[in-house]
């Protein structure tokens, strides 16, 4: 499969998931689960997530970065996997009488017991997955993304109707760990490491030991400010956090979430091929900025009018932590791939080092934006962006070795898309209706308008995003005959 095809593929994919996971939310949150049931959740969730990231232990990225990967390798990096995950998982359910103590929440206990189980079932789905993503069968990935996704969703939705509130959303992910191990599993063919086979381990660990460490750091970053949040404010305030940085990774993974599995193995073959990675790096990022900005942008814009159509009144406090959690979205973006392209490129020292500061630069703005308020905490992540962007930059320039004129052109004509983009809206404010008495009719007719002007935009500043977006437009439609019809790039 093709770069581009699998990157349509996985597009597809990412909107079939995105479509299931947030009706799935729309209904939880309007009719089942308040924020203090969210928050509690989120809670017993961060902290297993923060721990349970010892599992993978690089296995993924070693398996599909590899050169020269035999059965035998299979069978250790299998092996290896297992014994690793299986650890972390008992000590994850060890884990939660005193952190159910620590938060003096009793409720927390089942809800930590049933997550932390659902780990158990991870490694059996670890390698199946990594062989996939290596040989490019996205058509694999494509099916196990959807069906776990679907499975969360139907047995969180089945039990919170039946009212266990909290336990719906816990027993949901626990579903989800369960189908990903089927799926995976069955699309290699059933296998496990049988003998297993310890033998050839040390350049595992030695990878492995690597990737646990930036993964804890990645995972203390984005779990942390969710346990710090639940300690120095209140469950009801997490709850309304997790909302807002819910809504906004679903909208980021169902723009351009899924590129990622396709992009690190197409880089890795472009690196074994000898070719400067820069140019094709400057392509990716001309992609991601050009959809994913204005699309975060306009998350923003509509914040209010789209926390109050979806999810209610008892929601509406998460509608400016929206608003910032999305502009901060925008930033992150910027850099895609910071933490593959420099492990596929072998500057694994300098990489954990930036991740360590970034980590801590993270945690330190939550605390002093919690120790204020929500929307104080949830602006931090607009603070952590920028500097974000002032640690990796450099460091990514060097590494990848892209043209800084290049780069800076393409944030600039990515910017000004974007605020093209969203013009309509906050034109809309003005002389229609303010945002907080905004309707459908006024969001749709503003966001329609708004894509309509971002595309003008791409092709008339001869934005390098708008060759690619007609590319792939191209492929999609050419079998209805309707490429013909499509503005040719100037």
């Amino acid at each position: 499969m093709t770069v581009r095809g699998a990157a349509l593929l996985a597009m597809a994919s990412q909107v079939c998931a995105f479509t299931i996971q947030f009706t799935a939310s729309v209904i939880l949150a309007r009719y089942f689960i308040d924020p203090e049931e969210l928050g509690l959740f989120t809670i017993a969730f961060s902290f297993i997530a923060l721990l349970a990231v010892l599992q993978e232990f690089g296995i993924t990225r070693f398996i599909t970065g590899e050169k020269d990967l035999d059965d035998d390798c299979i069978r250790t990096a299998f092996t290896v996997s297992l014994l690793i995950s299986w650890g972390v998982a008992i000590g994850c359910v060890a884990l939660a009488w005193p952190v159910s103590a620590f938060y003096e929440l009793p409720d927390l206990l089942p809800l930590m017991l049933v997550i932390a189980a659902s780990y158990f079932f991870v490694p059996l789905a670890i390698v199946p997955m990594a062989l996939a993503h290596r040989k490019l069968d996205f058509v694999s990935n494509t099916m196990t993304e959807n069906g776990v996704v679907l499975a969360n969703a139907v047995v969180a939705l089945v039990l919170a109707w039946k009212g266990y509130g909290a336990l719906a959303l816990a027993w949901g992910a626990f579903a989800q760990q369960v189908a990903r191990m089927v799926i995976s599993q069955w699309r290699v063919g059933f296998i496990l490491p049988f003998p297993p086979r310890l033998e050839g381990a040390l350049p595992i660990l030695h990878f492995g030991g690597f990737a646990t460490i930036l993964s804890a750091l990645y995972q203390a970053s984005a779990r942390l400010p969710e346990l710090l949040i639940g300690r120095l404010l209140d469950t009801a305030a997490l709850g309304l956090f997790a909302r807002a940085f819910g809504l906004a990774a679903q909208l980021r993974l169902l723009v351009s979430g899924a590129l990622g599995t396709v992009f690190y193995p197409a880089f890795r073959q472009l690196r074994d091929e000898g070719e400067a990675l820069g140019p094709h790096y400057e392509r990716v990022t001309a992609s991601y900025c050009a959809i994913t900005w204005p699309a975060m942008a306009g998350l923003a814009a509509c914040a209010t009018p789209i926390i109050s159509m979806l999810y209610g009144e008892r929601w509406m406090g998460a509608a400016v932590p929206l608003e910032w959690i999305a502009i901060s979205q925008i930033l992150f973006i910027a850099l895609p791939l910071h933490t593959d392209l420099p492990i596929l490129l072998h500057n694994k020292r300098g990489l954990l080092w930036r991740s360590g500061w970034d980590m801590i630069a993270s945690v330190m703005l939550l605390m002093v934006g919690a120790w204020f308020s929500l929307e104080a905490a949830a602006a931090s992540r607009v603070a952590h962006g920028l500097v974000f962007i002032a640690i990796f930059a450099p460091f990514l320039a060097r590494t990848i070795g892209f043209n800084w004129r290049a780069m800076g052109r393409i944030w600039l004509l990515s910017a000004l898309a974007t605020g093209v983009a969203v013009l309509p809206m906050w034109l809309s404010y003005l002389y229609w209706a303010p945002a907080a008495e905004a309707g459908f009719g006024q969001v749709l007719a503003g966001a329609l308008t708004g894509i309509a002007l971002w595309i003008i935009c791409l092709r008339q500043t001869r934005h390098r995003a708008y060759i690619e977006i007609h590319g792939y437009a191209c492929s999609a439609l050419d079998r209805l005959g309707w490429c013909r019809h499509m503005p040719s790039p100037l």
